[in-house]
């Protein structure tokens, strides 16, 4: 039989303040992809799982264990108020849905910035590439991002240098709206050099990390934030990386979750595009060179359809066979007769005197003292 306590238990957990509570405690004290304790919370109640790591269950959970000894929930709340953040987590309004399809979704988020989260995620795409950027990379991934927020696509990189920044600074440039997804609190700015750029992004668009302020950027917690960038948007576009590189995981968990994946193609001597060249010939990507093709790939079916590319049409593809055979047999430089003409290209003398009229009209060729050559400035 159900007590009154109990009841008021359940009571108290279905509230946000609860949740929020169990969900801050857990960010805090898990680190993001831990490898022996994350398989182990994976699919369970948020309240489960902290009593678990709270109590080091079976002595599973030790390596939280100094973490939840120092936790100070009202330290953390009081800090992200301070800062001008918000805590998002499962349920509010502004809760990115494409997260819940990662394995182990982040307990909550944190966020800063004017936009909202999740409608900034609706229509968006994830740019990801090297640090070590190239000048080709640098200046692709810039027209994309400028042109797919012109478009209204939200661009959704991690702020690093090289091709996150070229990223970001395009939909700035478009008057865009952009998120950045930081691999370190939100108190945190990393790359120092990038404080300003964070700045205009939390101007107009989002900063969001799932880890708690005050953590500091280390390696593993960029390859976690990678899932981030995958999760958050339908789709994903590498313009520049290594074999060996954190775009890579990016587009290995945008792959994993069924996002559309994308890479750009560049020099076959670079080896700044020997990733995106990978993805392209292993991984089933999407080739693609421009604005119109991304928002062909990524954007709404029928809505946002690119023109098809042709080469322009010229006078000479308005031939018909024999004329462009007859052009082809026509000189350069000397004149010739209509009996030569008809030798050398196969025709008629008719065939070849209806031809020149066709080709005169058209300006291909042109009138000499010695017969008839091709005019000079459609050589």
């Amino acid at each position: 039989m159900t007590t009154p306590a109990q009841v008021r238990e359940d009571e108290l957990r279905e509230t946000r303040d609860a949740r929020l509570a169990v969900r801050l405690a857990l960010a805090a004290t898990v680190e993001p992809e831990d490898k022996r304790m994350t398989p182990l919370l994976r699919g369970l109640d948020p309240f489960a799982a902290w009593e678990l790591v709270r109590t080091d269950a079976d002595g599973k959970f030790a390596r939280a264990a100094a973490r939840v000894k120092a936790l100070r929930l009202d330290a953390l709340v009081t800090r992200t108020q301070e800062l001008g953040a918000r805590v998002v987590i499962p349920g509010d309004a502004e809760w990115p849905s494409g997260v819940d399809d990662l394995a182990s979704p982040p307990y909550c988020l944190w966020v800063l910035g004017a936009a909202s989260l999740s409608q900034a995620c609706e229509r968006s795409v994830s740019m990801v590439g090297a640090r070590a950027a190239t000048p080709y990379g640098t200046q692709v991934a810039s027209e994309l991002a400028y042109g797919l927020s012109e478009r209204g696509f939200t661009v959704v990189s991690g702020g690093a240098h090289g091709i996150d920044t070229a990223s970001h600074r395009g939909a700035l440039a478009a008057a865009g709206c952009t998120i950045a997804a930081m691999a370190c609190g939100i108190d945190i700015a990393y790359p120092l050099a990038n404080v300003g750029l964070l700045r205009q992004i939390e101007d107009s668009g989002v900063i969001v990390t799932e880890l708690p302020p005050g953590s500091a950027p280390q390696k593993q917690r960029f390859l976690s934030r990678n899932r981030l960038i995958a999760a958050m948007s339908p789709g994903t576009v590498v313009v520049e990386a290594g074999l060996r590189s954190g775009s890579r995981s990016t587009a290995t968990a945008a792959s994993r979750l069924g996002r559309l994946l994308a890479a750009v193609p560049g020099p076959v001597t670079s080896p700044a595009s020997a990733g995106p060249h990978q993805l392209i010939r292993d991984c089933g990507a999407a080739l693609v060179t421009d604005v119109d093709e991304c928002a062909d790939l990524f954007g709404a079916i029928g809505g946002d359809l690119g023109p098809v590319k042709r080469a322009e049409t010229t006078a000479v593809d308005r031939l018909d066979e024999p004329d462009k055979r007859l052009l082809d047999a026509m000189p350069v430089m000397r004149g010739t007769t209509v009996a030569k003409l008809a030798v050398s290209a196969c025709l008629t003398p008719r065939e070849v005197t209806r031809g020149l009229a066709a080709l005169h009209a058209a300006g291909l060729v042109e009138r000499v003292e010695s017969g008839w050559r091709r005019t000079q400035d459609r050589c």
